[in-house]
């Protein structure tokens, strides 16, 4: 138990290193790829090769034999049968709709710093489809890795399932209130975020689901959501219009069919 225990402090540990090192060797090739030659997106190849020998170290490429099992099982990225992923797959996209939904109506009814992206319209379209893509890919392969793998992973062998789920959002929520900010719509939405993708490793028993999820995710409010949060209406001050209501039942219906549909695969896998 001790030794879980300890194995858990360090998976911890190693997640958010993890994060903060990926991300800022890939704002780092970022920058000095737009600095230097925008129209050729280098950035994005150079940070692939990167992550790729990453992804393999943290599944024991590279380790001693005799732990090599070890870091296999602690990154949990067994794939699934096609029917069992695509069934995580559609409920994760249930579930991006309604976070979507929450995210326009939290944006519209109380104050929030929101993401500042930077302005794109200067650069050649494929330049910014590949850093818009390579930014989710990394965002979703090494949070998962660290967080939903390593560490919850992990904590699943001490811990209840659904309480390891929690603890592995509550220690993501200090990454997240360094670019969110600490107001509690943020919060909120982002423990929602982890806790549907802690829900997904722990059905799934796999992160593979959870990553594709999580990079469409972030790909989606990368092109669509946040760089329109500028211009929304401001309710209490500007009147709740159709489109208001709209989302409001678009959080609240497709939040109640992504439940169901975890719910179902947890009983489907029970049972099997």
């Amino acid at each position: 138990m001790l030794t879980t225990w300890l194995r858990a402090l360090w998976t911890g540990a190693l997640a958010i290193v993890l994060t903060a090192v990926t991300g800022g060797i890939w704002t780092a090739l970022l920058v000095a790829n737009l600095k230097s030659s925008p129209a050729i997106p280098w950035s994005a190849a150079a940070m692939a090769a990167i992550g790729y020998g990453l992804w393999r170290w943290l599944g024991g490429k590279g380790w001693p034999s005799r732990t090599r099992d070890a870091r296999r099982a602690l990154l949990r990225a067994e794939p699934l049968q096609a029917g069992a992923f695509f069934t995580m797959l559609f409920a994760g996209i249930l579930g991006l709709v309604a976070l979507a939904g929450l995210w326009i109506v939290l944006m519209e009814t109380v104050h929030m710093p929101g993401n500042r992206l930077p302005d794109f319209r200067a650069y050649p379209v494929w330049t910014v489809a590949a850093v818009l893509i390579t930014a989710a890919a990394v965002g979703a392969v090494f949070e998962e890795a660290g967080f939903r793998g390593y560490f919850q992973g992990t904590l699943e062998r001490v811990l209840p399932g659904w309480t390891a789920i929690l603890v592995t959002a509550l220690l993501m929520a200090p990454e997240h209130a360094v670019t969110q900010g600490f107001v509690w719509p943020a919060m909120l939405f982002y423990l929602l975020v982890d806790l549907m993708l802690g829900t997904s490793a722990r059905l799934a028993k796999s992160i593979l689901p959870g990553t594709a999820i999580h990079a469409l995710g972030l790909l989606m409010f990368f092109a669509v959501i946040w760089p329109n949060d500028a211009t929304r209406p401001f309710v209490p001050r500007d009147g709740a219009g159709i489109w208001f209501w709209i989302h409001v039942a678009q959080a609240v219906l497709f939040g109640t069919a992504c439940i169901a549909a975890f719910a179902r695969f947890g009983r489907t896998r029970s049972l099997a």
